[in-house]
């Protein structure tokens, strides 16, 4: 771990979970969500089941993972018992729960499948009452600490140092694949430990699909380049998308730039602790709607950035969010017209009781 990051309050997590679980009334609570138990103990294998109760922790895993997992919740100050069991995991479990003497056992509505739910019901916790959850530990990761946000702030400064870097091959016609692959090896290079996903590089008429996979098509003059892509920084990611100019535009490609900078800058505007996360979207589409390409802006507005690529808060249309202090999303709208190209322009920021502050700083106004 980078030392100058500053460090992160992992061992006070599950006792901020215990007191909303409290609040929730559910005695128990399984954690299936990978994620979600990084988030709480630090681990970072593949293999793990959390139980928290009241007033103990049971962590789970299987054989491969013992050690790391000693070694990983012990760095983080994270009080738990640690089962190791490749054969005995219900058992373990089953264990934890029955040792708290509970009547109900949470379960994460959103990480556990109709299959899962039916084999806890009739052979994990046979007799107790499962209760679906939602939120319990999303809720908490939606307030960014300060150790996460140096993360989140370090992963965007290696993805603004890769892009200026490989910004100028654009003029040496790359295919989107080529530039791609330098993009993600600069950014590894420079200090990610991975992408924070599968690079988007979109040219000419590709840019009007907002998820276009790098493909063989080589980048010309006249061509908009839509690049979205992000840096990984000790599990925390990093989202930003530029379009980039290669030679003179038409007059209809300078406008629908334009008009998606004047709509993302209006979204950053907006953004301010106590403000509905609809009301960020309602912003950018207001002014690509003024332009008379409402139909062309395809997607919602924005989302939460964290140790997901994608988490709460959803900011688009039908989001019922509101945003908090220093939760830290996306605002990236976009104009996607087929014979023309694409434009989005995508910053993530902190969200501030008078405001946000961005963390991806590549200027806009960039042409190769």
């Amino acid at each position: 771990m980078n030392p100058e990051l500053t460090p992160m309050d992992v061992a006070g997590r599950a006792e901020r979970l215990q007191v909303a679980m409290a609040t929730a009334e559910v005695p128990a609570l399984l954690v299936t969500n990978l994620t979600n138990i990084r988030y709480l103990t630090g681990f970072t294998g593949s293999a793990a089941l959390l139980v928290v109760t009241a007033d103990r922790l049971t962590f789970v895993t299987d054989g491969r993972y013992g050690q790391q997992a000693a070694d990983q919740l012990g760095a983080a100050g994270v009080e738990a018992a640690i089962e190791v069991s490749s054969a005995k995991q219900k058992e373990a479990v089953a264990g934890a729960v029955a040792s708290a003497g509970v009547g109900a056992v949470g379960l994460e509505a959103d990480a556990v499948t109709w299959a899962a739910q039916r084999t806890y019901a009739e052979h994990w916790f046979p007799g107790l009452e499962l209760v679906p959850t939602t939120g319990l530990v999303t809720g908490l990761r939606l307030v960014k600490d300060q150790g996460e946000i140096d993360r989140l702030t370090a992963a965007a400064a290696i993805a603004d140092a890769a892009l200026a870097e490989v910004r100028p091959r654009l003029a040496d016609g790359p295919t989107e694949i080529e530039f791609g692959l330098e993009l993600d090896a600069t950014m590894r290079r420079l200090g990610a430990d991975d992408v924070s996903f599968e690079t988007i590089v979109a040219s000419g008429p590709n840019g009007a699909m907002p998820h276009h996979r790098p493909g063989h098509r080589t980048v010309i003059d006249g061509d908009l380049v839509v690049i979205d892509f992000g840096a990984l920084v000790d599990g925390y990611h990093s989202d930003m998308t530029r379009t980039v100019a290669v030679g003179d535009l038409s007059a209809t490609q300078q406008r629908m730039y334009d008009v998606v900078l004047a709509s993302q800058a209006a979204g950053v505007q907006a953004v301010t602790a106590g403000i509905e996360a609809k009301a960020v979207d309602q912003a950018c589409r207001a002014v690509i709607a003024e332009a008379g390409w409402a139909d062309a802006f395809l997607h919602g507005t924005g989302h939460g950035v964290g140790l997901d690529i994608h988490e709460d808060p959803r900011v688009g249309q039908t989001s019922t969010a509101t945003l908090v202090d220093r939760c830290v999303v996306t605002v990236e709208p976009g104009v996607y017209l087929p014979e023309h190209g694409g434009v989005r322009i995508e910053d993530t920021v902190v969200v501030t009781p008078d405001g946000c502050s961005p963390i991806t700083l590549t200027p806009k106004l960039a042409a190769v």
